[in-house]
């Protein structure tokens, strides 16, 4: 796990933080030739430089967002904000379901919107070949 995920992770709560190590590791289980860091104090995952899995600490919750997630055609994914972002919201470790989440990292290799390049393209989202 990258060093700088790990001090994340321990940084939480208990319960948060079981929630957090669990994503990491299916994460990069899943995505091994992803590069992970911190980016806007959050734990992400990108492939060839774009963004496509991250989480975050909210008040009462972890927040898993898939960048291109809404493209995957998956009740247990949310919509999030304006592009094509969407979400899963965990309170326990135990609401974890490793088969979906599999499932969801298998599709983001493959189904990815070019948020790179979003700024330079002036808001406008590509559909990455895949």
């Amino acid at each position: 796990m990258n060093p700088e995920i790990k001090s994340y992770n321990i940084s939480q709560s208990t319960e948060d933080a079981a929630i957090c190590n669990t994503l990491a590791r299916e994460i990069d289980k899943s995505l091994k030739e992803a590069e992970s860091k911190i980016w806007h104090r959050h734990p992400v995952w990108f492939l060839d430089g774009n963004p496509i899995v991250g989480y975050s600490k909210l008040k009462n919750e972890v927040r898993l967002l898939f960048w291109s997630g809404q493209s995957f055609d998956e009740p247990g994914l949310l919509p999030e904000g304006s592009f094509k972002a969407a979400e899963a919201r965990y309170i326990s470790k135990k609401e974890i379901n490793k088969e979906d989440l599999q499932r969801w990292l298998e599709k983001s290799k493959t189904i990815q919107w070019d948020y790179k390049n979003i700024v330079k393209r002036k808001g406008v989202l590509i559909r990455l070949p895949g």
